[in-house]
């Protein structure tokens, strides 16, 4: 049975905090210089250039690539039989947030209520959520979600009458309502299925597949390659801007359902969407 101490957990969110807002994702990166070759607005290939070179700045200077450092959202998989020992678990992933987000001098930008919008400071709490498995595991991924594309975001319980095509039309009008708010070149997440809080969380989760990667169901990596191309048509473009790059990928999940329903929910995440992973 593995053993994990809240103190290595705090240490460790600590350093993912920092890693994640400074650090963007090598598929992401390469993502943009192959953009960048098949870009056809002149505005648009300076667009991408910036942000390769935004990019290496953050990484070399560990400054954040965003002013916004969003909300933290922390996806926590470990084993059922995983013993946590010195502390709550939540406690310490919460330490670990208001360390990095010290540490690495990043905006504080939670507040402790929706309704008094007090912010709390030190950016927390931070959005957990869990996944129990059979292995002897404990992984942690940080995935910080700026609010300009978390904003643009949508859910919608369809019918099943209205099938793929209503899927479709669904996802495509997200992305064009969403225009250039949510700093594309987007990533566009989707969860179909479920219940309406399955769907949503799904569709976040969708993001942190890499881009460089094909969803293993053939159906569904069709659907994402349909998808991804009718969006690059809308001419939204870097930045919003204009031109052919409004999203690096697509990417579904989907999940059982009930027989009357069709829930899908599209989270829309920025072209860095940024994240960072480890294990104990």
């Amino acid at each position: 049975m593995k053993t994990v101490k809240v103190s290595d957990i705090t240490n460790l969110v600590e350093n993912l905090c920092i890693d994640a807002c400074c650090d963007i994702s090598d598929d992401i990166n390469n993502k943009f210089k192959s953009c960048l070759k098949t870009e056809k607005s002149p505005l648009g290939k300076n667009v991408l250039e910036t942000l390769i070179e935004n990019a290496k700045i953050a990484r070399d200077e560990r400054s954040p690539m965003c002013q916004d450092t969003g909300v933290t959202v922390v996806f926590v998989k470990m084993g059922q039989n995983v013993k946590i020992e010195g502390g709550f678990i939540e406690d310490a992933i919460n330490q670990g947030v208001r360390q990095g987000y010290e540490k690495g001098y990043l905006r504080k930008s939670v507040v402790r209520s929706p309704i008094d919008r007090v912010n709390t400071g030190d950016n927390t709490p931070a959005v957990i959520h869990y996944e129990i498995v059979l292995e002897d595991v404990f992984h942690i991924t940080v995935s910080p979600k700026g609010f300009g594309s978390e904003n643009k975001s949508a859910l919608k319980m369809l019918t099943p009458s209205e099938g793929v095509e209503g899927i479709k039309r669904f996802v495509i009008d997200t992305v064009l309502v969403a225009g250039g708010n949510p700093c594309p070149p987007i990533i566009v997440g989707v969860g179909i299925g479920g219940t309406m809080e399955k769907a949503a969380l799904m569709s976040k989760k969708a993001l942190l597949r890499p881009l460089d990667t094909k969803n293993p169901d053939p159906v569904l990596a069709n659907l994402e390659a349909e998808l991804l191309t009718e969006i690059n048509k809308l001419g939204i473009g870097p930045a919003g801007f204009g031109g052919t790059t409004t999203a690096l990928g697509v990417h579904i999940l989907t999940y059982a359902t009930h027989i009357a329903g069709l829930p899908v929910s599209v989270n829309i995440s920025c072209h860095a969407t940024r994240h960072a992973e480890s294990e104990l």
